[in-house]
Order: structure tokens, then C-alpha cells, then sequence
């Protein structure tokens, strides 16, 4: 299977916001590539999302916009299942960074690596991305998105390998069944990009 890790810093608190993203590609043993890249996001900084990520407008100010950057973006995730730690976050992400830019969204399905520790490893304290990083020892620098998509990654695989059948199709399968129930899917918004096509399904 083709997996594509992401994860977005915002510079504020609106989901449109994104200032940096990180495309980790990899299959069920290994990273295949990787991709980084701030984003302009043509609206203002705030002072906590600067101390969490440390990105600020002036590192941006040449930067590309996500309007910009989409097609290229869009060619890594095609034909892969999104990977995140707290997908709704990132997914949403990206919905809103589309509608902002009236680009039409296509049919991604995404797994959640929060609620697949969750079930894999419910002894942890907690399953924050650094907490299930830790505890594999994988390194993390947190909050820099293309550290934070790599993580993710790498935790699915470790998922991967403690499936007790050791076929990872099989648990993927199992997951995605399980969480068919609650599929969500959001109208298309604009025709601006026509490489895209329907909804997103979030399998959380």
C-alpha cells in the first residue's frame, strides 16, 4: 500500500492558515521520500502559534502560497492514504487551505495515527505524538511539519508491525472497516483545479 504522511503548522488559529507542510511518502517497511515547505498563507502570525512552531511572517514573505504549491502537492498524494497524527486537524487543514483558494478537493481517505495508538498500545499515558515517539524511541524535533509527518510514519509502521497476524493489509482492511461507520464526507468547492474530484472520507 502507498501512504503519505502530512502535517501542517498554522500561523493562527484559523484552519486556513497553513505556514509550512511536510509530505512524508512510504510504503509498509520504509520512507520512500520526503517533502518540506513553507507556505505564505497571506494572513497574520500570532504570537502562540509563533512560540510553537517558531515560524514567523518574515520567513515567509517569499515563500510560495498553498495556491502555489497545490499541484505539486497534489501529485504526492494522489493515489496514497493520508497519514497523520490527529488527521481531523490536518485534513482540515487542508479542506479549509482549498476553499480558500476555491480549488476543488479531491477523495482522499486518511488514517489517524492518535487513534490507531490508541487501540495498538492503550497502555501508554497518554498517545500525544512525542508520548507513542518516545516510546519507540523514533526522534522527534516537534512542531516542525515535515519532523512531525516523518514521526507519524513511522508509528504507523511500528502499528504495522505488532499486528499479531503480521499482515498488515489484513489490519488495514480491519481498520478501515471498522471505522466505516464514521466516514464523513464534505460538498466540492469550486472548479478552479480540475484534478480533483468529491469528497474527503476521514476514517478517524
Amino acid at each position: 500500500m502507498k501512504f503519505a504522511a502530512i502535517d501542517f503548522e498554522t500561523a493562527n488559529e484559523k484552519r486556513n492558515s497553513a505556514c509550512s507542510i511536510g509530505v512524508v511518502r512510504f510504503d509498509e517497511q520504509e520512507i520512500l521520500d520526503e517533502y518540506y515547505s513553507l507556505i505564505n498563507p497571506m494572513s497574520d502570525f500570532r504570537s502562540m502559534n509563533i512560540r510553537i512552531h517558531g515560524i514567523r511572517e518574515d520567513d515567509v514573505q517569499d515563500a510560495p502560497t498553498f495556491e502555489d504549491l497545490w499541484p505539486a502537492l497534489y501529485e504526492k498524494l494522489e493515489g496514497h492514504i493520508i497519514v497523520a497524527h490527529n488527521a481531523s486537524f490536518d485534513m482540515s487543514v487542508l479542506r479549509q487551505s482549498l476553499l480558500k483558494y476555491d480549488l476543488r478537493h479531491p477523495d482522499f481517505t486518511s488514517l489517524c495515527t492518535v487513534k490507531i495508538s490508541q487501540r495498538v498500545w492503550p497502555h501508554l499515558e497518554n498517545h500525544r505524538l512525542h508520548t507513542v515517539a518516545d516510546y519507540h524511541d523514533i526522534p522527534l524535533i516537534h512542531h516542525h511539519a515535515l519532523e512531525d509527518a516523518k514521526a507519524s510514519a513511522f508509528i504507523l509502521m511500528k502499528a504495522l508491525e505488532a499486528q499479531q497476524d503480521g499482515n498488515a493489509e489484513h489490519f488495514l482492511e480491519r481498520w478501515l472497516a471498522s471505522k466505516a461507520s464514521k466516514r464523513r464526507s464534505y460538498p466540492k468547492t469550486g472548479s478552479k483545479n480540475k484534478t480533483g474530484r468529491g469528497s474527503t472520507k476521514l476514517y478517524l
